[in-house]
């Protein structure tokens, strides 16, 4: 008999759940520091699942019209192939056949509260009710109290917002706020950063997506980021110093102007690889980008609003930036995102003829998702769940880098993990097929998550209402996976 958990996961029909071999993985309980095995009876989908939602059919209908009409250019997939997601809620996205997965990638990691969290829905359904578009140029009710919302939770100084739609409206925002207050025009940022694919934001987006895309906005420079496990310095911390920044800046320093504005980083480099800075880095970071007149603008928008276990991902090193931006699960799943700053810069941006807004950038609708996302995150205490999730994963995943080489490093904190797989630890050389065979695994499975550098880093973001049971499920899927590439490398 199925469980109950995985019947209702998979719309109430028993014959989603296959009865293969079992395969446990034993984790210490965060409540009861008891070892308590986690099952996953999990085998790879043989076909499609009768379900009231849809039929086969209509599945090929729409891949028929997807192949027509919509255009390919996904960050992750270049083919109209299933499966085709038709509804999701807290932790677990369903296709068009019934098939149900979990979702630890959080969407495209703007639903790390939960899918479809009721208290943003009722914000949009009142939102629908009373005002969906407003004007640009006068302020609305909603407007104005995310912004004091934002204001509350927000370290001073920085206490004013401006609203955008997505995180590349806000990272283009804050750059041209930066040059705007410094006069300078040179924007500085780490080689494995991501800031989006807009043209001004993919030209400071150095972990990819350059190829192709001709020339570039002028004024981009790449430095050094701060990857400890694979130092492009052949440095160890803390012994080297800093090295990354101090060769960086001497570098910038020669190659400048002298009209630097900012340098914009992320405080942990997500798309990158699940990379985090070194104790000490943002203050070094700061410091001098202060004795050379430039902002620092940290991009907080996948690692923000209590996802990595604090309200923002940098309060850990006692600094505050010039600037942040925030986005993703900001909305709660729909598309808003912020700049928030100083009264001091705003003051003498706008009073230099700053101007920035778009046509839905403070509609009532997406303020009032955004307003009900600060709520949860701050009466549900989001940290706290983040802090918990990513222990229990954590959990899991030393017990397994214990038996397995390939994994190599285990990175992150709260709601955002990196999984570093290696073909070998002593030299280190990336694992990028084996990662990928992996994944495969994995999503055949059950288990969405995304593959970064080249398939070499497994990065989970699971929702904050992902439950014990859904954690140990999820990883009892991974560890099978790599149980199976694990053996398929071993002398036989």
């Amino acid at each position: 008999m199925a469980s109950k958990a995985t019947t209702a996961r998979n719309g109430g029909n028993p014959r989603m759940r296959s009865t293969g071999p079992i395969v446990k993985v034993l984790h210490v309980s965060l409540k009861s520091n008891r070892l308590r095995p986690a099952v996953s009876t999990r085998e790879p989908w043989s076909g499609p699942v009768e379900s009231p939602m849809s039929s086969t059919a209509s599945e090929a209908a729409l891949l028929a019209q997807a192949e027509q009409f919509s255009f390919r250019a996904r960050m992750d997939k270049k083919t109209a192939e299933g499966p085709i997601f038709a509804t999701a809620r807290d932790s677990v996205v369903t296709d068009v056949n019934g098939r149900s997965w979990i979702d630890f990638n959080s969407g495209q990691m703007c639903s790390a509260l939960g899918h479809n969290h009721p208290r943003v829905v009722a914000a949009i359904k009142e939102a629908c009710d009373t005002m969906i578009h407003a004007h640009s140029s006068h302020f609305n009710v909603k407007e104005i109290e995310l912004a004091a919302k934002l204001g509350e939770i927000a370290p001073r100084p920085l206490q004013k917002s401006l609203f955008g739609e997505s995180g590349a409206d806000a990272n283009e925002m804050a750059m041209m706020i930066a040059r705007k207050y410094t006069g300078g025009h040179e924007i500085i940022s780490p080689h494995i950063s991501f800031h989006g694919l807009s043209d001004a934001t993919r030209a400071v987006t150095f972990s990819g997506w350059h190829a192709g895309h001709g020339q570039l906005p002028s004024g981009s420079y790449a430095m050094v980021a701060p990857y400890c496990y694979r130092c492009p310095l052949r440095q160890t911390f803390p012994g080297c110093e800093y090295a990354c920044l101090k060769t960086s800046f001497e570098l910038i320093d020669a190659q400048s102007t002298g009209r630097p504005a900012a340098v914009i980083t992320e405080p942990l480099f997500s798309a990158g690889g699940v990379v985090e800075p070194p104790p000490g880095w943002l203050r070094e970071l700061k410091s001098m980008c202060e004795a050379r007149g430039m902002l620092l603008i940290l991009d907080e928008e996948q690692t923000g609003l209590g996802k990595l276990g604090s309200m923002f991902a940098f309060e850990s090193e006692g600094i505050v930036p010039d600037i942040i931006t925030v986005a993703k699960h900001f909305g709660g799943g729909v598309g808003i995102s912020a700049v928030i700053t100083t009264a001091e810069i705003e003051e003498k941006v706008v009073n230099a003829g700053y101007a920035a807004t778009h046509s839905h950038s403070n509609d009532p609708l997406i303020c009032a998702a955004g307003k009900a996302s600060l709520d949860v995150i701050v009466e549900e205490d989001v940290p706290a769940k983040a802090r918990a999730i990513g222990a229990r994963i954590r959990e899991h995943l030393d017990a397994m880098q214990q038996r397995y080489e390939i994994i190599g490093d285990i990175r992150g904190r709260g709601q955002l993990t990196g999984i570093e797989l290696v073909r070998d630890r002593e030299g280190k050389q990336p694992a990028t097929d084996e990662g990928r065979e992996v994944g495969r695994q994995c999503f055949a499975n059950g288990l969405i998550f995304s593959l970064r550098r080249q398939g070499s880093v497994l990065r989970l973001v699971p929702p904050a209402t992902t439950t014990p049971d859904q954690v140990d499920e999820a990883m009892a899927i991974l560890r099978n996976a790599i149980e199976a590439v694990s053996a398929t490398r071993r002398p036989q």
